[in-house]
């Protein structure tokens, strides 16, 4: 049988055919609602379980992308909260370094209330010793600012050493740990006489070594130590440290003892040189 167009419904034609199917069922569904039970079951076997399929694979896929929204905010927030902390520790370090720098300076304007009698030059150190302590080490003050040989220099709470070298922007000092020092120095309780030795190996556990110490003195752990009067090079009363470990020599002509410094020879930065130049003749510094 061959094809002709005139067998071809029209789309007219095939509207009315529909809209006239759909009334009908309508139709029956109002007059014979059983009629379209059967309708209903199979709607209630294809079409529910297929929306409810659409429906999970929807959630999964809604659920999916949440999922990786979620991940993609936390890595946002991460990276900030890493960024906060990085600024938190930069300020607390900050806060840290001003916290010390306070302490010194605190430090240093008790001893110069302590010793207000001198006229004083703050300095801060600029170079050191080798070593970890600062037995030796360089100020950046010198002539120009009225420093000179054998002034004494002062910081935390007492006796750093003494001026050994001048120039006209720098100075150098010798601490009284170091080995080729030798301080005049007395009890201040009991005004017994004595002599602080420097010793750089010995300081590393925390002393130094006091000797000519008159078998007979009064003396206890924890007696201050000061410059004696009698020094020739120390300005008289300056706090030097605190005794500890009092024995009698093996000659039983003297005593010895360890002396804790009052000046903590690791963390220098800065020192007050007291401007004055003692000349009274002795055979010890």
């Amino acid at each position: 049988m061959k094809y002709s167009p005139n067998n071809k419904f029209s789309p007219k034609v095939l509207l009315i055919v529909l809209s006239i199917l759909c009334i009908g069922l309508i139709t029956v569904s109002a007059i014979f609602p059983g009629a379209t039970k059967p309708f209903q079951f199979i709607t209630g076997i294809v079409v529910v379980p297929m929306q409810k399929g659409i429906t999970t694979a929807g959630n999964s896929i809604n659920d999916f992308f949440s999922r990786f929204q979620n991940i993609h905010d936390l890595e946002d927030e991460n990276e900030e909260l890493k960024e906060r902390i990085d600024a938190l520790q930069l300020e607390n370090h900050t806060l840290s370094q001003d916290q010390k720098e306070l302490k010194r300076l605190r430090k240093l304007y008790q001893l110069d209330k302590k010793y207000s009698d001198y006229d004083k030059v703050a300095a801060s150190i600029i170079s050191s010793g080798s070593n970890n302590w600062f037995h030796t080490f360089v100020i950046d003050k010198g002539e120009k600012d009225g420093i000179e040989i054998n002034m004494n220099v002062i910081a935390g709470s007492g006796l750093v050493g003494i001026v050994t070298d001048v120039g006209k922007n720098h100075a150098k000092v010798r601490a009284i740990i170091d080995d080729s020092s030798n301080v005049a120095a007395m009890f201040s309780r009991t005004s017994d006489f004595c002599i602080v030795v420097g010793n750089q190996k010995q300081m590393e556990n925390g002393y130094i070594n006091v000797i000519n110490i008159n078998k007979d003195a009064k003396i206890k752990d924890g007696d201050e130590l000061v410059t004696s009067p009698t020094s020739s090079k120390f300005l008289p009363g300056i706090t030097i440290g605190y005794v500890k470990d009092i024995e009698i020599e093996s000659s039983n002509l003297e005593k010895t003892a360890k002396l804790e410094p009052v000046v903590d020879f690791q963390h220098l930065r800065e020192v007050f040189v007291i401007k004055k130049v003692k000349e009274t003749p002795d055979d010890f510094e």
